[in-house]
């Protein structure tokens, strides 16, 4: 059994000077052009009521996400990016926070549902609204991105979706993940491969399959989703803590280590400056691919570095996550805990298949 008592606040460096030493910061400057096409398509889909999808898109900033994560996209591309964050947000949300957060048979039946229309490209588009906006943005998809990079996106879709499920049970039981779970599955519900496929989709790129099973490409990956997904749980900390969530990696560091709040804190911030060296001693040992291949991995290479950017600064930018407080261009900020429901009962822990009393 394992009680998180938090301090009234705790200390955050801004991540965002550790990444940017590494990853250029870009923005597309057609932001508020592909904004008001994706706003009006979101909308269609009644997906909130009017104040809820107000607050939604207003805390959210998603079209600066956008602009700061895809620089070099026109405006097609940009657009279609732009509707990829609303339907990945909204879902997600729904499974973090939203009616179905802790009941997994529901965010399952909306994985069943979705993966319905992943290989069936006649298939009518659903009525859920959640699976309806997947089915217009498949469709979009096979219009202007190249094969590889959509089937690459469909398997990221699945192991994405399967996660949430995978989350949302843990969170039915109360169950704090070892850390390298943890850090795999968290590679998965932040999406990192559907933004990967994202981000060759943005610039309409055609990397042969064989270039993404090179080991150095395959390191490249897993380094860059843990330092845009790391970061998220230091932001999103006090949002979910105040949910009463605690499937983030502050948690999962304070559980296996028996830490408090900020050496938690100041741990996951060190793991991050870590990875952003691993990912600079990686990049050294990116291979020649051929004359006719390596001008589309460099470009990738260079986007997914804009996007890693873009992402941390996002974090920092957005009331999502910091609503009473702006802590951009500060070398620290002092974050205090929002309130939560008041409970009498510790947390309790389940480990494995055994019970010892989860954006």
């Amino acid at each position: 059994m394992f009680r998180f008592d938090h301090p009234s606040s705790f200390i955050l460096q801004n991540i965002c000077d550790i990444t940017g030493a590494v990853f250029e910061l870009k923005e597309n400057p057609l932001r508020e052009q592909a904004n008001t096409a994706v706003l009006k398509w979101f909308k269609g889909f009644n997906v909130y009521d009017k104040a809820q999808g107000e607050k939604f898109i207003n805390a959210g900033r998603f079209d600066i996400f956008a602009a700061l994560s895809f620089p070099e996209a026109d405006i097609e591309h940009l657009t279609t990016c732009l509707a990829f964050f609303l339907w990945a947000f909204s879902t997600d949300d729904l499974s973090d926070e939203g009616e179905y957060q802790s009941k997994p048979e529901k965010v399952r039946r909306g994985h069943e549902i979705s993966c319905s229309i992943l290989h069936d490209d006649s298939a009518p588009q659903p009525s859920y609204p959640y699976a309806g906006m997947l089915w217009d943005l498949l469709r979009r998809l096979r219009a202007n991105g190249k094969s590889g990079m959509y089937k690459r996106f469909k398997q990221a879709f699945l192991d994405w979706s399967s996660s949430q499920v995978q989350q949302s049970l843990n969170r039915n039981l109360d169950r704090i993940p070892p850390v390298d779970e943890f850090i795999l599955m968290r590679r998965c519900t932040i999406g990192a491969a559907l933004v990967e496929a994202m981000v060759e989709y943005s610039l309409d790129l055609d990397i042969p399959s064989f270039v993404w099973e090179h080991p150095v490409i395959i390191g490249m990956s897993q380094v860059t989703s843990d330092i845009m997904t790391w970061p998220n749980d230091l932001c999103s900390f006090n949002k979910e803590q105040a949910d009463g969530d605690n499937q983030n990696f502050v948690c999962v560091l304070q559980h296996a280590h028996n830490l408090n709040l900020q050496e938690a804190v100041d741990l996951l911030t060190k793991m991050i400056a870590d990875r952003v060296q691993d990912y600079v001693k990686l990049k050294k040992r990116l291979p020649s691919f051929g004359p006719d291949i390596d001008p589309a991995v460099h470009k990738y290479v260079d986007a997914l570095e804009q996007f890693v950017q873009g992402c941390v600064v996002w974090y920092y930018s957005s009331p999502r996550y910091f609503p009473d407080i702006d802590p951009r261009g500060k070398s620290k900020a002092e974050i205090h805990l929002l309130s939560k429901p008041i409970s009498s009962d510790p947390v309790q822990m389940h480990y494995g298949s055994e019970t010892t009393n989860h954006p």
